[in-house]
């Protein structure tokens, strides 16, 4: 029972992780088209907007942050495989564990200051030092959802090694294209 409770946790995180991926992913081209618009109107039309600058960068920050756990699920972040692939799946999911929880130590110092920083925006009412201006809230509150969304992968990382390291058998099957090995 408590083997399938860790499975449906994990393939939930799984999901949700999936999902934002995704949806940050459909950021990119909007971005481009803001971008491609900015050039447009600076350089034909002879009148840049004073909007598009801080859109693209709030873009820009959106998608890679938020594709940062998505990231993860595909095991798309670096790693050191020179000594890596050379060990046994064992020592593989301890190496995994360390650097998953020094990742969560990591993201969790973020969420902190994000979360302060978050409340100053509130209180304070920053803006962008632009000429248009826009609130900074709402960045904030987008680096809290991207960090505990990476968390939550790198928690879900972690039960599945921990799970090998006691029992010998992957809690989930491992997808093609992982550093696991077992």
């Amino acid at each position: 029972m408590f083997h399938t409770f860790l499975r449906g946790l994990c393939h939930s995180i799984d999901f949700i992780v999936m999902l934002t991926g995704k949806a940050a992913s459909y950021l990119m081209p909007v971005l481009a088209g803001i971008v491609a618009f900015e050039v447009f109107s600076r350089y034909v039309l002879g009148s840049p907007t004073i909007w598009a600058y801080d859109l693209s960068l709030f873009l820009f920050g959106y998608i890679t942050a938020l594709g940062g756990a998505y990231a993860q699920q595909k095991r798309a972040h670096i790693n050191v495989d020179i000594l890596y692939l050379k060990v046994s799946p064992k020592a593989k999911s301890v190496f995994n564990i360390i650097g998953f929880a020094l990742g969560i130590f990591f993201l969790i110092i973020i969420v902190k200051v994000s979360t302060g920083k978050l409340l100053e925006a509130l209180e304070f009412d920053y803006r962008r030092e632009s000429e248009w201006a826009p609130p900074m809230y709402h960045f904030w509150v987008m680096m809290i959802v991207a960090c505990s969304l990476f968390i939550s992968q790198l928690v879900r990382d972690t039960l599945n090694d921990i799970y090998y390291l006691l029992t010998g058998i992957p809690l989930l099957k491992q997808k093609e294209g992982t550093h696991h090995g077992h």
